[in-house]
């Protein structure tokens, strides 16, 4: 059910700050066009950390209803909060969401137990399909693989999003979980190595702005046609980088306000994408085929 290209959606805004809800209806139909196999709506990526409680659920509620079960679609609920997780994590259920991404709580750097201990209360007190994020870039913790195959025992923990950008501890979690576990990169950069490690697929920041292009490399990498793949990811490396030249999703926001998807605007405390990287972003959305030349 979960594979494949899973774009970390944007969440749009207009220039005075409130959502757009028009621009999100439009990004849902044209990623379920382009092929995008799964929308992750309302993570990292989509802004959580500044939607309020009411326009969290929302968007997942709009998203949800929009999709009609066309392509799955993943909420994300994580918190550095257990009690704040359960409760976005319930409300997604509610929503009908097919399952949830739950990042490890951030800042407060909860040691391996706790992070075993959060993860474990949340999916034992909510029936729904949950995915692990390990992003310790972002959130100063790293959930080890010892950590995840513990998890990985309880039933409806089902897959983990790594973004450490290392195949190494790909192979590390396939060799101590022995189970059907679902492995997603959430490393664009790096991404076509996982596949070729035995990735499931990617929960993708580039998917927002190439969103055919990530499906068919995960669709080829799938069959096992490897080199094939690698040649269209050759030519989205340059933009796997430039949506990373400021914090995410500043890029990407500017990126997708470039295509004419939406104002592109963000909340505080993010700020536009400083000028002197637009000439780098634009050049390789060209090389990507994103924009005309």
């Amino acid at each position: 059910m979960l594979n494949g290209s899973m774009v970390a959606l944007v969440t749009p805004m207009k220039n005075d700050g409130s959502l757009d809800w028009k621009a999100l209806h439009t990004l849902i139909e044209w990623h379920i066009q382009a092929g995008t196999h799964a929308i992750v709506a309302v993570g990292t990526t989509g802004e959580s950390a500044t939607l309020d409680v009411a326009e969290h659920q929302e968007v997942i509620r709009k998203v949800v209803d929009q999709v009609n079960g066309r392509i799955p679609v993943i909420a994300g609920t994580g918190a550095n909060s257990t009690t704040e997780a359960l409760a976005w994590t319930q409300a997604a259920k509610d929503a009908k969401a097919d399952a949830c991404l739950l990042v490890t709580p951030y800042y407060n750097k909860p040691s391996q137990e706790g992070l075993f201990q959060h993860h474990k209360k949340i999916a034992e007190e909510v029936a729904i399909p949950q995915l692990l994020y390990n992003v310790p870039g972002r959130t100063a913790v790293d959930m080890l693989p010892e950590t995840v195959a513990r998890l990985a025992k309880i039933d409806n923990i089902v897959g983990i999003k790594e973004a450490t950008g290392s195949i190494e501890r790909l192979n590390a979690l396939q060799n101590l979980i022995d189970r059907d576990f679902l492995y997603f990169s959430g490393d664009d950069l790096s991404a076509m190595d996982f596949l070729a490690a035995g990735g499931h697929g990617e929960i993708s920041v580039t998917a927002n702005v190439a969103p055919a292009e990530v499906a068919k490399i995960c669709e080829l990498a799938a069959q096992g046609k490897v080199e094939e793949a690698r040649l269209i990811d050759a030519r989205l490396q340059d933009l796997h980088r430039a949506l990373f030249l400021q914090a995410n999703p500043i890029p990407v926001k500017w990126a997708m306000a470039a295509m004419g998807h939406m104002d592109g605007a963000l909340r505080l405390p993010l700020t536009p994408l400083a000028g002197e990287y637009h000439g780098e972003l634009r050049s390789a959305m060209v090389k990507a085929g994103a924009l005309p030349a």
